[in-house]
């Protein structure tokens, strides 16, 4: 006789519900969404997807990045091809001119994203080059429909209101593994300097970006705890990585995350973060690879075209997918209700 398997399934409407409420899965549950079995992947999507459609309906986010200045960086993080410690073939040059920031701000619009993200390699902008970000941002902020997010590092006292005077609408600074696993990720600066950042961000009134790195060899409790972290530090978007384990970095032998284990961490995020910006971000093309339209149904935001230094989905593929699945592209619209900054260091 065939085995049946008599144990319960576990309702992940009931998953939905809390999230609906206001109440954030404790330890245990999220742990029960990351072990699901693969046969019940896509009731705890279609679950995810009515906390999803509840914030954000059919309509996707997308965001386009610039390496505004590539390589140089005197960190050791191991899973960057930009670090000191990578031995990666990679392009190496310094901040871009504001010519060179307008044409990509340009280029995102033709690939219909909505934010245009600035991105600078180093521990933390020099006076100069936030200043020449600023000016850039301006002439951005003053002649094209795009919100503006810069990443441009660790952020010392009064850059952040800089940046926010300029017109930066939000700041990306991923927190990237758990408080525990940190210090086996990199040893040149600490998990509490990048809550730190994150904070002066928020009381500038910018709109905080944090995600994490899935894959570095992290616990499925630690990735409960990146969840449960980053919802108590109120970041509006939430950009979930994959490794994609470049060779010449210290972590370039790292295995890859399987694609449904992938989205069942995009699952755990919308639960925990329900009415986030959950960002399915880097590696998605090679950990999700035929699985990509199903990540949709938990995230609500993707990058197009290249990341940093590793080259991305072609562009009209994304655009046909989300066309496929009856989804909509979100173009920004100035002065509308989709927040220009953060109200209040709150958030209110």
């Amino acid at each position: 006789m065939p085995h049946i398997d008599c144990k319960p399934r576990t309702d992940w409407n009931a998953f939905a519900d809390a999230a609906l409420s206001g109440r954030p899965l404790t330890v245990e549950e999220g742990l029960d969404v990351l072990r699901a079995p693969d046969e019940e992947l896509l009731p705890l999507l279609h679950a995810a997807w009515r906390v999803r459609s509840r914030y954000f309906g059919n309509k996707v986010m997308l965001n386009m990045i610039m390496n505004a200045k590539s390589g140089l960086c005197p960190e050791d993080c191991g899973y960057c091809s930009q670090s000191i410690v990578s031995r990666a073939d990679i392009p190496r040059y310094s901040l871009l001119d504001k010519e060179s920031l307008l044409a990509g701000a340009r280029e995102a619009l033709a690939r219909k994203a909505g934010t245009f993200c600035i991105v600078a390699s180093g521990r933390g902008p020099t006076d100069r080059e936030l200043r020449e970000v600023a000016e850039a941002v301006r002439e951005i902020r003053r002649t094209m429909p795009l919100k503006i997010c810069a990443c441009l590092g660790l952020l010392r006292e009064g850059q952040a209101e800089l940046l926010a005077e300029a017109g930066v609408h939000r700041y990306n600074h991923n927190l990237n593994t758990s408080r525990e696993r940190y210090g086996r990720i990199a040893t040149t600066h600490t998990f509490e300097q990048r809550v730190e950042t994150v904070e002066r961000v928020k009381a500038a009134g910018i709109s905080p970006c944090s995600g994490v790195i899935i894959g570095m060899g992290e616990s499925d409790e630690e990735i409960v705890d990146m969840a449960l972290t980053l919802r108590a530090l109120d970041a509006d978007s939430i950009p979930v990585n994959f490794l994609n384990a470049i060779p010449g970095t210290p972590l370039e032998g790292a295995g890859r995350v399987s694609a449904r284990k992938a989205l069942k961490v995009l699952a755990l995020f919308r639960f925990i973060c329900p009415d986030k910006e959950i960002r399915v971000a880097g590696g998605r093309e090679i950990t999700l690879r035929s699985l990509q339209p199903l990540a949709l149904y938990a995230a609500n935001s993707l990058f197009v075209g290249d990341y940093l230094t590793t080259p991305g989905q072609e562009v009209s593929r994304d655009h046909q997918m989300i066309e496929d699945l009856g989804f909509e592209i979100v173009q920004y619209v100035p002065g509308s209700a989709d927040s220009e900054q953060r109200k209040s260091p709150a958030g209110a």
